[in-house]
């Protein structure tokens, strides 16, 4: 793992972790962060896809979905789409 990798890996254990805090009026759950603020908490002046896709892929690893807004960023917990219906292929017909 390299230096940026252990970086981003920080960022997304910190935004993992805020999924269970207190804050905006409710106990817990699905947030949305700037990316200004982002950029800071993986200390980068700017944020390339790959940096997007390794963040996404270590909050995917631990449970949560990083929705990239262009300028904010959604976190949702990955449980939160298995009680969604199933498309099949009838309906798509």
């Amino acid at each position: 793992m390299t230096l940026d990798d252990q970086t981003l890996a920080r960022a997304a254990e910190r935004m993992c972790a805020l999924y269970s805090e207190p804050f905006g009026g409710k106990d817990n759950g699905r947030y949305r962060v700037s990316a200004k603020l982002v950029r800071s908490l993986a200390g980068r002046r700017r944020l390339y896809e790959d940096d997007i896709r390794t963040l996404a892929r270590a909050m995917l690893e631990r449970g949560f979905i990083l929705i990239d807004m262009d300028s904010f960023f959604v976190v949702m917990s990955a449980n939160t789409f298995v009680n969604y219906r199933r498309a099949n292929e009838e309906c798509l017909e």
